[in-house]
């Protein structure tokens, strides 16, 4: 499997030097290079885990700044956000950046973004590295799922 370079950005929202790493030897399957994926996402330096993870869109981030699967799966089109939300979720986000350094990113599932809020709030009492090799994870179910769906959609 040889994906390319687009197909990595939709999966991984972007982070180059990431992609670079996990193109730089060929997978046999989706399986094998997801596998690969986090293994070179747990083991990689620091400095491009956080660009990983910040790869990613803040929960609740402006509709029009993510991308159509992050649309989707943080359900813009299905779950409409009030203003109180919106304000609980921005004061979330910068203190999970402020504690961790990082993006809160989890693998939202179908979850509404008021649960998800829940989520975050407990998660900011996690160790830093605990909560870095979590997020690195769901980095990777993200990428899974987006994979899943994309071959569901295709027509045979």
């Amino acid at each position: 499997m040889d994906p390319s370079q687009e197909t990595l950005s939709t999966l991984f929202e972007g982070a180059p030097r990431f992609a670079r790493r996990l193109t730089a030897k060929r997978a046999a399957s989706t399986d094998e290079l997801l596998d690969r994926a986090e293994r070179i996402a747990l083991e990689m330096p620091e400095d491009e885990q956080i660009e990983l993870l910040n790869a990613h869109p803040r929960i609740g981030a402006n509709p029009a700044s993510v991308s159509a699967m992050s649309f989707r799966e943080q359900g813009y089109d299905r779950d409409p956000v009030t203003a109180a939300l919106q304000e609980r979720l921005d004061r979330l986000n910068d203190e999970y950046e402020a504690r961790f350094g990082f993006r809160f990113v989890v693998f939202v599932n179908g979850r509404s973004r008021e649960a998800i809020a829940v989520v975050m709030k407990r998660h900011l009492s996690a160790d830093r590295e605990q909560e870095k090799e979590r997020g690195l994870r769901d980095v990777v179910a993200i990428a899974r799922s987006r994979l899943a769906r994309t071959m569901e959609e295709q027509p045979v």
